[in-house]
């Protein structure tokens, strides 16, 4: 028998299902560059945005300590509009967590209107997990396709990602 599920509301992410692995995933770096094709500037720890919403931009630097401080002010924004999204819905922390992981690689405009977010309003979890496999494209590429991970940007990490967070979905339906 599953352990009870936790109303969305009072759920927030944690430290080690979150943004540890998240900080890990998405590796440091100094100086703003452009992860994968036809993608947004990123610093720090994937930001794509400053504290105060200004967008970043190639050239922009920082350091370690101001990008988790940018880490956090990104989840911290996110978080109320995902949390929002989802009236009287209920997750474990680990669904919880990795649908945030997915939210602060996608953004909150595409879980709005994603499957995900309507399996689980309807209560149907296992077919929420499926759905992330849905989500395979970088730069116009099939990520799922072995082929297309050689080519520039990282479309094989986009692609395991997925697959990583599938499998801990499918685990906490357990």
């Amino acid at each position: 028998m599953s352990r009870a599920r936790i109303a969305v509301a009072a759920l927030s992410v944690s430290a080690a299902g979150f943004l540890i692995p998240l900080a890990t995933s998405e590796s440091y770096v100094g100086t703003a560059m452009i992860p994968t094709k036809n993608d947004r500037p990123t610093v720090g720890f994937g930001s794509t945005f400053h504290e105060d919403g200004t967008p970043v931009k190639l050239g922009d630097k920082t350091t370690p300590v101001r990008a988790l401080v940018k880490l956090q002010a990104h989840v911290s924004k996110e978080e109320a509009i995902f949390q929002k999204s989802l009236p009287g819905a209920s997750l474990h922390q680990a669904e919880y967590d990795l649908y945030m992981d997915w939210v602060y690689q996608y953004g909150t405009g595409r879980w709005s209107t994603s499957s995900m977010r309507r399996h689980v309003l309807a209560g149907e979890y296992h077919a929420a997990c499926d759905a992330l496999l849905r989500y395979k494209l970088s730069g116009g590429s099939n990520c799922s396709d072995p082929k297309n991970w050689g080519r520039g940007g990282d479309c094989k990490g986009v692609w395991t990602r997925q697959l990583a967070r599938h499998a801990k979905c499918i685990a906490a339906q357990q």
